[in-house]
């Protein structure tokens, strides 16, 4: 078992060319390897995995074929912080007795497990390497395919692979300064599994003063859902607080009046273009 620890910025597919050339041509960077992935995520017929918070897959790339079971984890200073197991396998197949040694073992009945959905994307590595952290940058871009809909993919991933975590933080806001982002909590596997008709979770009103990390999953579950969020100035108040303690009061004042108007997430990318940053400085700071 590992632990993971990585940000996550969704951005549209002009930004993504530009956060790739921008990412390349840092002097710590290095063009890593382009691949194809095809994911292919399992669960029950009655979303057992996806209620355990967990996610099981088969991804095959260059002829090989891993098998890895995700938890949730925690949102930790802006970073999504999970349990990995991860095993080479000899095909596309599952192999049920290698998770006999994970905690699904005592959740659930194995032989249920059915496919869901699949992830399928290119994925372009950039190595960072500076003094105090060796970073992983995967740049993906693809669909997402379940229930017969698929849904585009354009995502930016720091996963911090040895040295200190807070270099995520500061890759990750350097990125957000140069280009349009959105620091994004749903995962690719949550993805899959609205698509597939099995996670349909709804927006929940916010008439009290919210957490910043709060503000941040209803911002995400606004994406996923694609619908439009409002939030009341009563509810911001906490999260405003933040903002002006991060030196970005500017950037909420121009946010703020869109979050009470109501709008989709891509709008609010697109009225404040440092939203990115934003939600960056008050995740690290909460």
């Amino acid at each position: 078992m590992a632990t993971e620890l990585e940000i996550k910025l969704t951005l549209s597919e002009q930004s993504q060319t530009n956060a790739l050339a921008w990412l390349l041509a840092q002097p710590e960077a290095s063009e890593g390897p382009r691949k194809t992935l095809i994911n292919r995520y399992y669960d029950t017929p009655n979303a057992a995995l996806n209620l355990a918070r967990a996610a099981l897959r088969v991804r095959e790339t260059g002829g090989r074929y891993i098998q890895t079971l995700k938890t949730q984890g925690e949102f930790v200073d802006g970073a999504h912080r999970r349990e990995e197991w991860e095993w080479e396998i000899p095909s596309a197949d599952l192999d049920l007795s290698l998770l006999e040694q994970t905690p699904l073992n005592d959740q659930l009945d194995l032989s249920e497990l059915k496919l869901a959905f699949e992830t399928n994307f290119t994925r372009q590595i950039v190595m960072l390497n500076t003094a105090d952290a060796v970073i992983e940058v995967a740049v993906d871009f693809g669909e997402i395919v379940g229930s017969g809909c698929a849904r585009p993919l354009h995502e930016v991933e720091f996963e911090l692979k040895s040295g200190a975590p807070s270099s995520l933080m500061v890759w990750a806001t350097a990125l957000a300064r140069e280009v349009p982002v959105f620091l994004n909590l749903v995962s690719k596997a949550e993805q899959g599994y609205h698509l597939a008709g099995i996670h349909q979770p709804t927006l929940a009103q916010c008439p009290e003063a919210l957490s910043v990390t709060a503000f941040l999953h209803q911002l995400s579950l606004a994406w996923l859902l694609q619908e439009s969020v409002s939030f009341s100035a009563e509810s911001l108040r906490s999260v405003q607080r933040e903002a002006g303690k991060a030196g970005l009061q500017a950037v909420w004042d121009q946010l703020m009046p869109e979050l009470i108007r109501g709008a989709a997430v891509p709008d609010l990318v697109q009225r404040a273009p440092r939203i990115g940053e934003l939600q960056l400085a008050i995740a690290s700071a909460s």
